[in-house]
C-alpha cells in the first residue's frame, strides 16, 4: 500500500462502522440462514429404502413408475417461499462477510509490505461467488421441484432433474466458491495475526474456521464462523472487551512476541517482583583504620628506649 499511516487510519476511522455493522449481521445471517434451513427440513419426507427395493420386484422397466421422492417434490414446492427466503438470507449473509474479510485484508496489507496484492480481492471473490453459488443452487431445487410436478412424476424424470442448469451452474460454481472463501478465511487471518490486528487466539480461529469451511464439517463449521464474525465485528467497531490490539491505533505493525520472549518477558518480570518483595541485605561494616600521628612517637617507644638506657 502507498498509503502513510496516517492516511490508512483516516480511511479505517471512516469506514470502521460500516465494515463492523456488515460483520455482525453477517454472523446473524448465517445463524438465521443455518437456522431457518434446518427448520424448514426438518419435517421434509424421505423415501424408505424398502419400497425402492420392492419395486425392483415388479415387472416392467423401473423408469416408467411413479418415484418414490415424489412426496419430497411436493414439501419443497409447498414450502418454495420459505425455503427461497433461508436462501437468500444465508446468500447475504455470505456477501457481508466478504465485506468484513476485506477491510481486514486491506488494514493488514497496510502493515505488512509481504501481503500480495492480489489477495486483498479474494475475500470479495470468495464472498460474490459462495452467495451466487448459494442461491444458484436454492433457486434451480424450487424450480426443479415444481417442473417435475408438471411432468409424468416418475424415476425416470426425477433423474433428469439432477441435470438442470441451475443445479449444474451452482454445483460448479461451489467447488471454485468453497475453496476461494475458506482461503480468504485462512490467509486473512494468518497474516493480519502476524500483522498484530489480530490476536493469537482469533488469528488461529480463523484459519480453523477456512479449513472447516473447505472440509464442510456442517454445524460445527458454521457454529465456528458465526463466533469468529461475531467477534470479528466488535474489534473493527473497537469493542474489545481488553482493548484493541497497539497495531489498529499505530497504523504499523505490531507484531506478538514468540513463546520463547514471552517465556522470557514472564521470567524476567517473576524476577523482578521477587527482587522488589525482598529485604534489602544490610552492608557489612568495614573498619576504618587507626591512624597515628607522626610527629609524636608512641608510648611502647619510649619504654623501649628507656631500658636501652639502664
Amino acid at each position: 500500500m502507498s498509503e502513510s499511516p496516517a492516511e490508512q487510519l483516516a480511511w479505517e476511522a471512516q469506514s470502521r462502522t460500516r465494515a463492523g455493522v456488515a460483520t455482525l449481521v453477517a454472523a446473524l445471517c448465517t445463524l438465521g440462514g443455518a437456522i431457518g434451513s434446518i427448520v424448514v427440513h426438518s419435517d421434509a419426507p424421505s423415501p424408505g429404502w424398502l419400497e425402492s427395493f420392492e419395486r425392483l420386484e415388479r415387472a416392467g422397466p423401473v423408469g416408467n413408475q411413479p418415484s418414490l421422492r415424489l412426496p419430497l417434490y411436493e414439501y419443497v414446492d409447498d414450502h418454495a417461499f420459505a425455503l427461497l427466503g433461508t436462501t437468500v438470507v444465508s446468500a447475504v449473509g455470505l456477501l457481508l462477510a466478504g465485506v468484513g474479510l476485506a477491510y481486514l485484508a486491506r488494514a493488514t496489507a497496510a502493515r505488512r509490505p509481504e501481503y500480495p496484492q492480489p489477495a486483498l480481492y479474494l475475500p470479495y471473490l470468495g464472498a460474490i461467488l459462495m452467495a451466487l453459488q448459494t442461491l444458484l443452487i436454492g433457486v434451480g431445487t424450487v424450480t426443479a421441484a415444481h417442473h417435475f410436478l408438471d411432468g409424468p412424476r416418475t424415476i425416470e424424470a426425477a433423474k433428469d432433474l439432477s441435470t438442470s442448469g441451475l443445479l449444474v451452474v451452482g454445483s460448479l460454481a461451489r467447488l471454485v466458491a468453497v475453496l476461494a472463501f475458506g482461503a480468504s478465511f485462512v490467509f486473512v487471518g494468518l497474516h493480519a495475526m502476524r500483522a498484530g490486528l489480530l490476536t493469537r487466539f482469533m488469528g488461529i480461529l480463523g484459519i480453523v474456521v477456512g479449513v472447516f469451511s473447505v472440509l464442510d464439517f456442517g454445524a460445527p463449521s458454521l457454529l465456528l464462523q458465526v463466533f469468529w464474525l461475531s467477534a470479528l465485528g466488535v474489534l473493527i467497531l473497537g469493542k474489545w472487551p481488553s482493548g484493541v490490539p497497539p497495531a489498529w491505533q499505530s497504523g504499523r505493525a505490531e507484531p506478538w512476541p514468540s513463546g520463547q520472549e514471552a517465556r522470557e518477558a514472564r521470567r524476567a518480570g517473576t524476577e523482578r517482583r521477587r527482587g522488589n518483595g525482598r529485604a534489602p541485605q544490610p552492608q557489612p561494616e568495614v573498619a576504618e583504620p587507626v591512624t597515628v600521628p607522626s610527629g609524636r612517637p608512641h608510648p611502647s617507644s619510649k619504654k623501649r628506649k628507656r631500658k636501652r638506657r639502664h
